[in-house]
């Protein structure tokens, strides 16, 4: 059975069961076969290089998840409709790109996103575009706090302010201080972004 880091086991527990899943730059598929092993329905890899396809298909075959589609595709431009969508690793402005340029998102798809950076510009991206945050994991991998977020379809466009941009649903502690730390060093030049940071995590960034 493969073993996920902290950041990729949070995303793969929010997939749905028996719903199909793509893995939007799957680089190595080692989620894609995880899924594959826990049941998954089906299962779709995809990415735009074929470097990464290369090292998915190999281990795609020493797993024996050979199910798996594997697919080269410049977000999910050449991805077939499925109910889940994770996109995970990618800076926040990236994967909004790609979730602007899907086709086939409707109210019952439910996007699984993992940004390494600017989340707060994913967050606005999705409010300011129809889409409501569920909820949000926390996940601590490699000695960095990282957010998974759990977002669909509603059509209901939201203005985003400054605190949920940063923080969003997360009630992480770890992911809470790595934002406050953060808007510790930004607020030295943006004075408002001072007045976000929150008081009761402060001393310990």
């Amino acid at each position: 059975m493969i073993r996920l880091d902290n950041r990729l086991a949070a995303a793969a527990s929010l997939v749905r069961p028996e719903k199909s899943v793509c893995d939007v730059g799957t680089d190595h598929a080692l989620l894609p076969c995880y899924l594959w092993q826990k049941g998954a329905r089906r299962v779709i890899a995809s990415d735009i290089n074929d470097g990464p396809l290369e090292a998915a298909a190999e281990t795609v075959k020493k797993y024996g998840c050979e199910g798996i589609e594997l697919i080269k595709s410049d977000g999910l431009e050449s991805v077939p409709p499925c109910d889940d969508i994770i996109i995970a690793g990618m800076g926040g402005e990236l994967i909004s790109r790609i979730i602007s340029e899907c086709s086939f998102i409707t109210p019952d798809t439910r996007l699984i996103l993992q940004p390494m950076t600017k989340a707060e510009e994913l967050r606005r991206w999705l409010l300011e575009n129809g889409f409501e945050i569920i909820l949000e994991k926390g996940a601590f991998a490699a000695g960095k706090a990282y957010s998974v977020i759990y977002s669909r379809y509603t059509g209901e466009k939201r203005t985003c302010d400054d605190s949920f941009a940063y923080f969003g649903k997360s009630e992480d502690e770890a992911y809470i201080k790595s934002v406050n730390a953060r808007l510790k060093k930004l607020s030295k030049g943006n004075p408002v972004l001072k007045e976000i940071i929150r008081e009761e995590y402060e001393n310990d960034c």
